[in-house]
Parts: C-alpha cells; sequence; structure tokens
C-alpha cells in the first residue's frame, strides 16, 4: 500500500469514527435503538414461558441467538445500502471520487462506521436479556469467544452485499423494496423465529442458500446447550458448513463489491447527481 493511499485509509478511518460517534448522540439513531431493543425484548418476554419443540427450551434462551444474527444481517446489509444510496443522490461520493484515492478513503469510512454502528444494536438485546432471562449462554468462556468469532465472520459475510446493494438500487427510495423487503423474507424463513424444520421442505432448502440460516444456526450452537441440537436439521449442529458458507459469502463479496463500487464511481458526475435530485424531488412531490 502506497503512502497516499495508507493516508486516504486513516482519514477513511477517522470520518467512520466521527460519523459513528455521531450517530450515538442523534436522537434519531438512539430511538431507533431504543425501539429495537424494546419491541425485541417485549417479544421475548411476552413468549419466555414457552418451550420450543422439543428442545425443553424456553423461547427466549433458543431465539435469542438467532434474533442477534437477524440484527447483524439487517444492519448491516440496509444500513450501507441506504448510506451509499443516499452519498450517490447528495453528491459527497462524487466529492470523495474528486479527491486522490477518494473511493479508498471513503469506503474505508463507510465499513468503519457500518461496523462499529453494529455494536449498539447487539447490546441493546443482548444486556437486558442476560439480566432478564435464565441460562442465556451455556457455554462459558468458550461461548463467548465463539460468538465474538461468529459475528466477526457473520460481518464479513454480508457487510460487503450491503454496497453491492447500495451500488445499484436506483435511490433511496428503492431500497426498501430492493433490499428491506428481501432481507425481511429471508429471516422469516431462516428459523430466526420458528424452528426451520417446521417449514416446507423447499422452504428449508431456500433458507440455506443464504448466510442468515448459517449464522442463526451457529450462534444457537455458541449460546446453547449440547442437548439442544436435537431441535436442529439433522441433529447436528454443522459447524464446518456454518464456517465454510459464511467463508464463501465472505469470499464472493469482498470479490464483487470492489468491482461493482468501482463501476458505479465510474458512472458518477454531476449530471448523474442532478439527475437523482431531480427524480428524488419528484418522488416527494
Amino acid at each position: 500500500m502506497n503512502p497516499a493511499t495508507r493516508r486516504a485509509v486513516r482519514q477513511g478511518l477517522r470520518r467512520g469514527w466521527t460519523e459513528f460517534l455521531q450517530s450515538v448522540r442523534s436522537p434519531q439513531d438512539q430511538g431507533f435503538y431504543l425501539f429495537t431493543g424494546v419491541v425485541t425484548l417485549a417479544v421475548l418476554w411476552f413468549n419466555r414461558d414457552n418451550e420450543v419443540g422439543e428442545t425443553g427450551l424456553r423461547y427466549p434462551t433458543y431465539a435469542l441467538p438467532s434474533i442477534l444474527g437477524a440484527l447483524l444481517v439487517f444492519g448491516v446489509l440496509i444500513g450501507p445500502a441506504y448510506s451509499l444510496a443516499m452519498e450517490r443522490e447528495d453528491g459527497t461520493l462524487l466529492r470523495h471520487k474528486a479527491l486522490p484515492h477518494g473511493m479508498s478513503g471513503y469506503v474505508t469510512g463507510q465499513l468503519t462506521m457500518q461496523s462499529l454502528s453494529l455494536v449498539p444494536s447487539l447490546l441493546v438485546v443482548l444486556v437486558p436479556s442476560l439480566l432478564l432471562f435464565d441460562d442465556v449462554m451455556s457455554r462459558g468462556a468458550a461461548g463467548w469467544l465463539a460468538v465474538a468469532g461468529l459475528i466477526t465472520l457473520g460481518m464479513l459475510a454480508t457487510l460487503p452485499w450491503g454496497m453491492v446493494l447500495g451500488s445499484v438500487v436506483p435511490g433511496v427510495q428503492k431500497v426498501g423494496t430492493w433490499g428491506m423487503l428481501p432481507v425481511l423474507v429471508i429471516v422469516a424463513i431462516s428459523g430466526i423465529f420458528t424452528p426451520v424444520q417446521a417449514m416446507w421442505g423447499w422452504v428449508q432448502a431456500v433458507a440455506q442458500v443464504f448466510p442468515v440460516y448459517w449464522l442463526g444456526l451457529g450462534l444457537r450452537s455458541a449460546f446453547l446447550p449440547p442437548e439442544a441440537v436435537v431441535g436442529e436439521l439433522g441433529g447436528s449442529w454443522r459447524t464446518g458448513t456454518v464456517v465454510l458458507v459464511l467463508t464463501a459469502w465472505a469470499v464472493a463479496g469482498l470479490v464483487v463489491a470492489p468491482r461493482v463500487l468501482r463501476r458505479m464511481a465510474r458512472r458518477q458526475s454531476g449530471s448523474v447527481v442532478e439527475a437523482a435530485r431531480e427524480s428524488a424531488l419528484q418522488w416527494v412531490r
């Protein structure tokens, strides 16, 4: 890495950190974190006495790991997509493109900010759950170490695809249709709120194509006691497959995302930004 690129990366890291601090101080973002935590904890609390299938586990114990995985996937897919689409329209991306190695700094800043934003999203659910519910973590220090590794791998498997989505979506208004709705459908069939084996066979097959299911499975294997494996497909945690699938999605994303971003950056110009602004104004009207 040459000195100019290193300088751009350092500036991107500072920009990402600054934007993260601004985000956690923002009343709007604080309200979002609070809303997410309250709604999730309410669902877990009102189902606290329900047992899940043959696992013998209470619903909060079984569902919490999967919910954390869903929050991760949703956050690092939709967050970058919205940011990238918005900054294409307001000219931020064009200004970075005009700077030497500006795109390297921009991408570094986005990766830093989105990764850090994941921390409060998970903590507002995890910390109260540890206080409210029993037996949330059954594997001790080894379990927490596995959770940290899975969250890192899950983020690598999904965040690049959020940037791809933000690069190809026509505008901010389309992120919900192109990104949010499909992600909600995938989460719904991935065994997050109900065991995936309760669904039709073809739905199970579709769910196992995407990283949401595998991240949820991996986190359940880290949080839950060994006997809970009876509630999984094939009666196995399939740890090796979890790592392989998430790694495959990560590698594919890291190959595809830079190419899509470079192509999108080449197409950015003042006329493109102006056209996007006009389109957004007409949509608002």
